[in-house]
């Protein structure tokens, strides 16, 4: 069945709704009139005859109007009576925010287990419990019950995210948009009581906003079918993936967190790779991936141009492309003639290419076009071009974007600083030239795109 009401319903009811600056529902309620959503909202609470200037409904019965989507925001006791309300009513797309399900021990699997079986048997689609649900930047539509004013809502883009938890779903809300990257779908499922990962996936392959998807991910609802998705997927969008509960105390965490039956960490890194999903570490490592993938294609080869007019941090990119076995092959003779005729003495043409504290904005274009653009002996770059010379303005960042657009192959930055470098980030990231503020975050970005074009084919 299609998922198309959960991200863009033209109506959507809000049980439990109050208008209290404390209450989630009034968080989810500001948040849509905020965004612009243009469907019809319909809160439900006996006690009040108005919230926000909208006519508030005793029960879910007496709505006359058909209603698409139903988020429920009550206590847990009342799920299954509100849900057998929406059975008669006959509303078939439910967001079920509330907590106090299969994560809370024996009692709440059980009221678990019966929302299940309701699901079933009466064909209600539901996301969640204990989550807190979509956002469609597309459709201005979201049931996040966290403020925008605390939680900064991310531009329109082509990255789609789906989580089993809440808590991390906003952590990387965050960090994208302070990244500038921009978001199509966000989905926080919870404990996945019937729409989850592998469903959400298969339908977010036949979305045209969604270039890349990244998941955080306890445990997974159907092993073959999330594999057979997720190879289907991922021939034509990028996938990231970011596992916990690897190990024993991290497995009984997702327990008591989701419900979450992690199981074997080794059978889930053997799935990633037979389905071609990327696996990564940590939060920064996954908003890294994501934003690499989105605005640079894979590399052909494992081969890397390291150009810096910093050593210290050449040698530093050097040692972390070793470590993760990317190949920083020496300059070839011929390149090394062609530099040496054109720069003084003092700089350094082995691999990395050191142009030294003296360089300038020009000096870039130069070695760029000479080892990158007119040689095919490296598959991609890291160029780490440092501000602080007065040789070096901001004129550089165009210098960079268009040799690298002149190349046809993937480059990444590295850039140190703070104020100033902040500009040039946005200025790089404006023309799809990620930048990253670490070596190492620039060198694993790097074997992200290594990786995948392995993957490819590429």
């Amino acid at each position: 069945m299609c998922l198309d009401k959960f991200f863009n319903p033209q109506s959507v009811a809000i049980i439990g709704a109050v208008e209290d600056e404390q209450s989630i529902t009034s968080a989810i309620l500001n948040n849509l009139l905020e965004m612009g959503y243009k469907g019809t909202i319909v809160p439900v609470n006996p006690h009040h005859e108005k919230i926000f200037d909208l006519k508030c409904y005793p029960s879910i019965f007496d709505c006359k109007d058909d209603i698409d989507l139903s988020i429920i925001a009550v206590s847990s006791d009342h799920v299954l009576e509100i849900l057998n309300q929406h059975i008669k009513k006959e509303i078939k797309n439910v967001i079920i925010l509330s907590g106090g399900f299969a994560e809370t021990g024996d009692k709440g699997t059980a009221l678990e287990e019966e929302i299940k079986r309701l699901s079933r048997e009466s064909n209600i689609r539901i996301i969640g419990p204990n989550c807190i649900g979509v956002l469609d930047n597309y459709s201005n539509f979201s049931t996040f019950f966290l403020p925008w004013s605390k939680v900064k809502r991310p531009l329109k883009g082509h990255l789609s995210i789906l989580s089993q938890s809440g808590s991390y779903a906003i952590g990387m809300l965050d960090m994208l948009a302070l990244e500038g990257i921009g978001v199509s779908r966000f989905v926080s499922y919870g404990n996945r009581v019937d729409v989850g990962e592998s469903e959400l996936i298969e339908y977010l392959t036949g979305d045209d906003s969604t270039k890349v998807i990244g998941i955080y991910m306890e445990s997974v609802d159907d092993g073959r079918r999330f594999i057979r998705a997720s190879r289907r997927c991922s021939g034509d969008k990028h996938m990231v993936v970011l596992k916990v509960g690897r190990q024993k105390s991290g497995i009984n965490a997702a327990r008591s967190h989701t419900g979450a039956i992690a199981g074997r960490y080794e059978i889930y890194k053997a799935a990633f790779k037979k389905a071609g999903i990327l696996e990564v570490n940590n939060l920064e490592e996954f908003v890294d991936a994501c934003k690499v993938l989105l605005m640079q294609k894979p590399a052909r080869g494992n081969k890397i141009l390291v150009l810096t007019n910093g050593g210290g941090f050449g040698v530093a990119v050097s040692d972390a492309c070793s470590a993760m076995e990317l190949d920083i092959a020496e300059t070839p003779s011929g390149i090394k003639e062609s530099l040496s005729r054109h720069f003084p003495d003092f700089f350094i043409f082995n691999n990395p290419i050191d142009l030294t504290g003296s360089a300038g904005n020009e000096d870039f274009g130069f070695a760029l076009k000479t080892a990158f653009v007119d040689n095919d002996c490296y598959d991609a770059a890291i160029i780490i071009p440092l501000m602080p010379p007065p040789t070096m303005t901001e004129g550089v960042v165009d210098i960079i974007s268009q040799r690298a657009k002149e190349s046809g192959k993937p480059v990444v930055v590295c850039t140190i600083g703070s104020v100033y470098t902040k500009e040039i980030k946005e200025r790089f990231e404006s023309k799809s030239i990620p930048v990253f503020l670490t070596p190492e975050r620039a060198v694993k970005a790097m074997n992200i795109l290594v990786e995948r074009g392995k993957m490819h084919g590429c």
